[in-house]
């Protein structure tokens, strides 16, 4: 692969207009910053669904966070290896590509955080034999029954927000390109970046960046890929444990090995936790940054050592897998812990499993109603009001039934988890006080 083409900054749909105060990469930055998809990650779960704690994170600051990371290791990594990059492209406009990719990798993501994602592959696996599902090929079930956020932010940025089947936010190519992670169709298995139904797009979106399909619908990795997962890795481990901190689910004593292993123990943690007088919120704001600046500048180097593998796509770990480095450690050291004590919170599993019923609730009534919609004549009342909420323009331009099946999860995927809890509630037949 070669970065004059990796980092092209034409459109996928449209060509732009020339504006000599942003470039196509910082385009692609605003066009994100202000898309109404983007703006309901404010009201989506990052990890603790409904909290009433202010500090705890949703998608929308996780992405903001993870942003600023991926532009911090993208400059780090122009910095080091400044040679092999075209003349023409600065650190910063290097730093605007991943930016603006790690601020959208996320965008697709359902209401109520992954466990949004468990329920929805876990109704279309249960009504595999419904009435409203057989006559789909197994080939389009999969884009549901294999359904992943990642494929779904593909398809809000490449379809859906802005031009709607005509480009969608018609962002570069090369932002394109670094926002997948897992490039391979839906039909051979979780996790996917690309539903079928994008099978075509992608690929154009490949041979513009001259990134190599290895195998009918598999691809490699643009090499940018590897800094937004190293980023998204970095703020996801570092920032659950705040948050299970700022909740009350873990203590200082569980953290203390962790923030000395994240600052390379150059920080006595003790002494800083007491001059801070205990206090959890200065003490993990006085230590992040240096935590965070030594994984950037660990991962950044991880990338050089292996830039050659990865420049012929056949890197097969995340570049947090290839280093021993204190810092790192302290990354694997807090992805056990939230495995072990984060995640299972007992209020957490609770609200999960309610999670479950409500998109159950919504999916029985909208998938049945858009397939009465596309198979009977005279639509009943609830057919017809489905119809309504999702867009009659939007339904009525599906050529076939799994593409309104997807545009039913465009919709209920695009819900906050208050309009989903609410929509299930008018739908189950209660009042909206109740």
């Amino acid at each position: 692969m070669h970065w004059d083409s990796l980092l092209a900054s034409s459109r996928y749909g449209h060509n732009s207009a020339t504006d000599r105060n942003r470039t196509e990469f910082h385009k692609d930055y605003d066009r994100i910053v202000f898309s109404t998809a983007f703006r309901r990650l404010g009201r989506k779960t990052q990890v603790h669904p409904f909290s009433i704690n202010d500090h705890v994170h949703s998608r929308l600051t996780h992405s903001i966070e993870v942003s600023s990371v991926g532009r911090s290791l993208a400059i780090a990594v122009f910095n080091l290896i400044r040679h092999e990059f075209p003349q023409e492209l600065t650190e910063y406009h290097l730093g605007t590509i991943l930016q603006s990719a790690c601020l959208a990798h996320d965008i697709g993501n359902p209401p109520f955080g992954h466990a949004g994602e468990a329920a929805i592959r876990d109704w279309f696996k249960n009504n595999r034999n419904s009435t409203a599902l057989q006559s789909l090929s197994d080939e389009q079930l999969s884009d549901f029954t294999n359904f992943d956020g990642n494929a779904q932010g593909f398809r809000i940025l490449s379809k859906l927000e802005y031009h709607f089947m005509d480009g969608g936010m018609r962002l570069t190519y090369a932002t394109l390109g670094s926002m997948v992670k897992y490039p391979q169709l839906a039909k051979f298995g979780f996790p996917t970046s690309i539903f079928n139904s994008e099978e075509e797009l992608y690929r154009q979106s490949c041979r513009e960046l001259g990134i190599k399909e290895v195998s009918p619908g598999k691809w490699v990795r643009h090499p940018l890929s590897y800094l937004m997962e190293a980023a998204d890795d970095i703020c996801y481990a570092i920032l659950d444990v705040e948050d299970a901190i700022e909740l009350g689910i873990i203590g200082f004593s569980d953290v203390r090995e962790l923030f000395a292993l994240l600052t390379a123990h150059e920080i006595d943690i003790d002494e800083e936790y007491k001059a801070n007088q205990e206090n959890f919120r200065d003490f993990l704001s006085s230590i992040r940054g240096k935590a965070i600046q030594n994984l950037i500048e660990t991962v950044s180097k991880v990338f050089v050592e292996h830039y050659k593998i990865i420049m012929q796509g056949k890197l097969a770990l995340p570049l947090l897998e290839l280093s021993s480095a204190p810092p790192v450690q302290g990354i694997h050291y807090a992805k056990k812990l939230a495995r072990k004590r984060i995640y299972p919170d007992q209020r957490k599993t609770e609200l999960e499993v309610g999670s479950y019923a409500t998109l159950n609730t919504i999916l029985d009534a909208f998938i049945n109603g858009i397939y009465e919609y596309f198979t009977v004549k005279n639509n009943g009342y609830r057919a017809e009001r489905i119809v309504r909420i999702i867009g009659q323009q939007k339904i009525d331009s599906a050529e076939n039934l799994a593409e309104a099946y997807h545009q039913v999860l465009d919709f209920v995927s695009g819900m906050t988890d208050n309009y989903a809890t609410y929509l299930a509630r008018q739908i189950g037949g209660l009042s909206q006080g109740l």
